[in-house]
């Protein structure tokens, strides 16, 4: 139990680390270059891309870093994300969506944005948690002498090919 409460809060330091460091020193940087050349217009979807990247790597990092349970680590960080609205960092606006999921049930006319929020929340999460998975080391594969020719003092494979 001792050894998960550290995995949890390690992760979450590295986490909130690297994604501070990166959204402020490469993403809004990229942003403001990226933002001049395709107008406004294009805004929107360019931070959700750019945002999507920056989780996807702070999610590698916490999930390469952060132990045995890669999947753990990056959930205990991405629980602290759900606490504020963090639109000024990256569109992670959990409090939002739970607003706009009372409204929604109240009246129809916020569905709309509530089923947006939502979805833009799902790419966000899930590019936290693709990185982490993609982040776990692959198992070595033994090679296969198929395609490789034998070595000296090999025995022959007794199909006649050599």
């Amino acid at each position: 139990m001792r050894q998960r409460v550290f995995l949890a809060a390690r992760s979450i330091l590295l986490g909130w680390g690297m994604l501070l460091s990166v959204a402020y020193l490469v993403e809004r940087p990229l942003l403001n270059l990226i933002a001049r050349g395709l107008g406004a217009n294009w805004f929107p979807t360019v931070r959700l891309t750019l945002d999507c990247s920056v989780l996807a790597g702070t999610g590698w990092v916490i999930g390469r870093l952060g132990g045995a349970n890669p999947i753990l680590a990056v959930m205990a960080f991405g629980a602290t994300l759900t606490l504020w609205d963090l639109e000024e960092l990256v569109e992670v606006r959990v409090p939002w969506l739970l607003r706009l999921a009372i409204d929604a049930l109240r009246d129809s006319r916020y569905w709309d944005s509530f089923v947006s929020t939502a979805v833009i929340q799902t790419f966000l999460f899930g590019s936290l948690v693709a990185g982490a998975i993609l982040s776990r080391r692959t198992p070595s594969i033994a090679s296969l002498s198929i395609l490789s020719a034998p070595k000296e003092g090999d025995a022959p494979r007794g199909d006649g090919a050599r």
